[in-house]
């Protein structure tokens, strides 16, 4: 099942053989780091959310400098959602929160453990550029951001269409994005927040991040290390590798193939698999036959034309194609609660797969969640793909041609089947975005922070940030401790009592665990969901 991993090209190759440019090739001088620079602390005004907003809440909207290279100057606006803490009187302070992304909505955080939410007030916010603050937008049809989000492509045709179709989409970004465009990145967010501190009277920031998050906590270590209270990131991306790579030939490979993403996917299936066939109850378990190799073939046939499985419940069938399952795979190991819906899933594939099948009925299966990707109209609030392209390809170093991406993809298939395109082609727009961020960070990220910071990652495996990835950055951060999980899945919290009492030492109590402490999950793959 395990599979030989193959490194890419050196960079110097793609060089020669056109397929970066050098502007885009070379990582931009760092210029002198900023903080707030000054900027005029906001002044916040709680009141009731907008009618059918999330009941419960808080919210605000305040302005905050475009540039804070000009604090003075023009102003964006963030929306920002409060979970007040049951126990007012007995509050201890305010823990920030970012769910990831990067393009997603922060404003209405959950309430991360019950005991945190007894004793913090919970602040989330919709970044520079995302949701319900002043938004990025590139197309006056939504339907348009399908240019920067369409599905993988799986054949020549498909790969010729998708560069063409991304490329009209960062031309209309160009046209229509206005200033926003060069000023969202990730160290931007973070001053943002250092801002947001000062508004709410805090000496430290207390947060929890993940995914994309954890970005955001890292940046914030760096750039305002005296002013870290209990940070907190889960689901972890190394650093280094989101924005310039290890060796000067990395900024010559696309950061999303860059990042092992695939790696992350590959290991959470295998473990997946694993646990599938030393399990009675996985409907995809066959004793005596290798699940890599049975889950390979179901690919392989995919490739060939789609197959049709049918809903439960719903008479007509309908067609799933080589695209549609990697996707939907990737997407339900988000989860390992999701094993039994994945494994008949698979099944139903495996059943559809049988040439003999023209004689009976379509194999009856749901068709999972698929990964998330940022992009779509919610009510009154756009949230388009431009929004997190806007966010990733402010922040990293990546390839100005883009057939550099073909080349990167084949690479990343051969060690993660399928796993390897999804993740390497997010970054396509990247390729031939509009607009850089001067006031971007890439390091240092040694930092020495007034307070250690808990990373948090689950070592089987996650389907997007690589549990590695938690593990380097948990070193190379000035002051860092490792929590893990034994699980796998895309984030910690909430899937073990051990995790969160951990949270719940650090933020009330400042309290680490110990060093190398690994956490059990509360449930096995295949139990029930209560």
């Amino acid at each position: 099942m395990k599979r030989l991993r193959v490194f890419g090209v050196a960079g110097s190759l793609l060089l020669a053989a056109g397929l970066v440019t050098a502007g885009q090739a070379s990582a931009q001088p760092q210029r002198e780091v900023l903080g707030t620079n000054g900027a005029p602390v906001p002044e916040l005004a709680w009141g009731p959310c907008a009618e059918g907003q999330a009941k419960g809440y808080e919210c605000a909207e305040v302005e905050v400098p475009l540039s804070y290279r000009d604090p003075d100057g023009k102003t964006i606006t963030l929306a920002l959602g409060k979970l007040p803490a049951k126990d007012q009187e007995n509050k201890l302070g305010t823990i920030f929160f970012n769910p990831g992304g990067p393009g997603g909505s922060g404003r209405f955080a959950p309430e991360l453990t019950p005991e945190l939410h007894e004793r913090f007030d919970i602040v989330g916010f919709d970044p520079r550029g995302i949701a319900a603050s002043t938004p990025l937008r590139c197309f006056d049809d939504p339907a348009q951001g399908e240019l920067l989000a369409g599905e993988f492509p799986a054949t020549p045709e498909q790969t010729h269409q998708r560069i063409t179709d991304t490329a009209k989409g960062t031309e209309l970004c160009e046209q229509n994005a206005g200033e926003l465009i060069g000023h969202m990145s990730t160290a931007n967010v973070a001053r943002d927040m250092d801002l947001l501190r000062q508004a709410l009277g805090e000496e430290q920031t207390s947060y929890y991040g993940i995914s994309y998050g954890s970005h955001l906590g890292t940046v914030y270590a760096n750039l305002f290390p005296d002013k870290v209270g209990a940070v907190a990131i889960d689901a972890v991306l190394d650093p280094v590798e989101w924005t310039t790579g290890e060796r000067p030939g990395d900024r010559f490979t696309p950061f999303s193939y860059r990042l092992g993403s695939h790696d992350g996917a590959q290991r959470s299936l295998e473990t997946f698999l694993d646990a599938c066939q030393a399990d009675e109850r996985c409907a995809f378990r066959e004793p005596g036959r290798d699940l890599g190799e049975k889950y390979d073939a179901i690919l392989e046939t995919l490739r060939e034309g789609p197959l049709e499985i049918a809903p439960p419940d719903k008479p007509e069938p309908f067609e799933v194609t080589y695209q549609m399952a990697v996707s939907s795979t990737m997407g339900a190991l988000y989860d390992a609660a999701n094993s039994s819906s994945l494994a008949e899933f698979l099944q139903a594939l495996d059943d559809a797969s049988d040439p003999g099948l023209s004689t009976r009925s379509a194999p009856v299966a749901e068709l999972p969640p698929s990964a998330p990707t940022p992009g779509y109209q919610d009510g009154a609030t756009y949230m388009g793909p431009e929004q997190g392209a806007g966010v990733f390809c402010a922040d990293t170093d990546n390839p100005g041609n883009p057939w550099a991406w073909p080349v990167h993809a084949r690479k990343a298939d051969r060690e993660a089947p399928g796993f390897g395109s999804q993740w390497t082609w997010l970054s396509l727009p990247c390729a031939s975005w509009p607009a850089s961020d001067p006031d971007r960070y890439a390091g240092p990220w040694d930092k020495q922070t007034a307070n250690p910071v808990l990373v948090v990652g689950n070592s089987l495996g996650d389907p997007a940030t690589p549990y590695d990835d938690a593990v380097s950055t948990s070193k190379r951060l000035g002051d860092a401790r490792l929590l893990s999980l034994e699980s796998f899945g895309h984030g910690a919290r909430g899937n073990s009592e051990c995790i969160d009492s951990a949270l719940d030492a650090y933020f009330i109590d400042g309290a680490l665990p110990e060093e190398g402490t690994v956490c059990q999950p509360d449930r096995a793959p295949f139990d029930p969901v209560s």
